[in-house]
């Protein structure tokens, strides 16, 4: 199945408005080099949600970097799917290993957000991945399939093909570290297998699937012209619009069938 390419920035924890609305301006400005047959987004912090949908490309999407699972009530510094979705927000990244392993949520979260995002008409971006010594000890494929399982386990049938699913070794974000292409493959290609067993080939066949993990303009072909990846959730390397624009230009050269640019 052709599933379309897509490169996700994740800002974590940088970038005032201000600075939100100026790499919206470069991008702006470099938007002719966004090649049409990828697709594109930013996940910013909650401050900058609500001037990204005006200024960047209308190419570019709008995710946020976390969600709470209720629709209101007292959960002081929480922000609901209703909150997010007012403002345009395409994407939500839920179970990322920062807020798995710094604040402590489990899969159990992860399943509520998952649920709470796709009834509020957005796409969930579940991130699953392992640590160096579950890595080491060969854990990863069962560590990883079962966050896959039980972060759709509240998803019916029919929205089981809906979310995106992003993997990123833990041991890789931001370290420069990175596992080869055809390591991240086989670990997506086991995903991709998880799906198929809980949804059946066709759907598993249509699920796009990141990898993520260190990933900058020098080495996002190597991974997305694998068989199972379709696209990337890039760190640092989104933060500068010329980067972001050079991984796009890359990207859909591999999406094209041709030569990327290191």
């Amino acid at each position: 199945m052709n599933r379309r390419k897509l490169l996700m920035g994740n800002w974590k924890m940088y970038k005032t408005v201000a600075e939100a609305r100026a790499f919206a301006e470069e991008l702006g400005r470099q938007s002719h080099r966004l090649p049409k047959p990828v697709d594109y987004a930013v996940c910013a912090p909650f401050t900058a949600l609500h001037i990204l949908p005006v200024m960047l490309p209308t190419n570019v999407a709008v995710g946020a970097q976390n969600v709470y699972f209720e629709t209101e009530g007292a959960f002081t510094g929480e922000i609901a799917p209703g909150m997010l979705s007012e403002l345009h927000v395409r994407y939500v990244l839920v179970g990322h290993s920062e807020r798995r392993l710094i604040f402590g949520e489990s899969d159990e979260w992860a399943a509520k957000k998952v649920k709470a995002v796709t009834d509020a008409g957005m796409v969930p971006v579940l991130c699953v991945g392992e640590n160096l010594s579950e890595r080491e000890s060969g854990q990863t494929e069962t560590l990883v399939r079962g966050q896959v399982r039980k972060g759709l386990s509240l998803l019916d049938s029919k929205a089981l093909g809906e979310p995106v699913i992003a993997y990123e070794p833990v041991w890789a974000i931001g370290s420069g570290k990175t596992p080869t292409a055809e390591e991240a493959q086989a670990v997506i290609q086991a995903i991709r297998a998880e799906l198929a067993d809980l949804a059946g080939a066709d759907t598993a066949a249509r699920v796009r699937i990141l990898y993520g993990g260190s990933v900058k303009p020098a080495n996002i072909a190597s991974f997305v012209g694998q068989p199972d990846i379709d696209g990337a959730l890039v760190g640092g390397a989104s933060l500068e619009a010329e980067s972001f624009v050079q991984m796009a230009e890359a990207l859909a050269q591999v999406a094209a069938g041709g030569e990327a640019r290191g």
